[in-house]
């Protein structure tokens, strides 16, 4: 019994506490965003959230690029960030340059779901400068 009970608490404090790096095979991310938002692993190995997904707003634009060139938009929150990028397929990448509160910060977006309907999930690798976060949102309009 003890040990049941010690299974159960490891698999609830690894589901609870797990990176937000869901490019790793090993995360309840994987499947389905956990953490919703911006978020980013700390020193501490734990997830934080920056900026809550209910405080942005995704936009996919099916044809922004001209016919069948997709992107899409997500902005928002406090402080007040723009992301804007054309990786919207699984694996695609592309430099880009997040804006937030008015500055421009180069980086690398990776793109691990990509969902075209409204309610479906974005899942979106940033990485810069050793550092790396992830967005994981909701698209709230589809935009022709």
């Amino acid at each position: 019994m003890k040990t049941i009970k010690t299974v159960l608490l490891i698999i609830l404090t690894i589901t609870l506490f797990s990176s937000c790096d869901n490019d790793d095979g090993n995360d309840p991310n994987e499947n389905q965003c956990s953490y919703q938002g911006l978020t980013f692993v700390d020193t501490s190995d734990n997830t934080q959230t920056l900026l809550p997904e209910a405080d942005l707003t995704t936009e996919y634009f099916p044809n922004n690029g001209g016919t069948g060139i997709p992107a899409v938009e997500i902005y928002g929150g406090t402080p007040f960030v723009v992301f804007t990028t054309s990786a919207v397929t699984l694996g695609a990448t592309e430099n880009i340059n997040l804006l937030i509160n008015g500055n421009t910060y180069p980086v690398l977006v990776t793109c691990q779901r990509a969902g075209t309907l409204v309610g479906e999930e974005f899942r979106f690798d940033l990485s810069a400068n050793n550092v790396e976060a992830e967005y994981c949102v909701v698209i709230d309009a589809v935009i022709p």
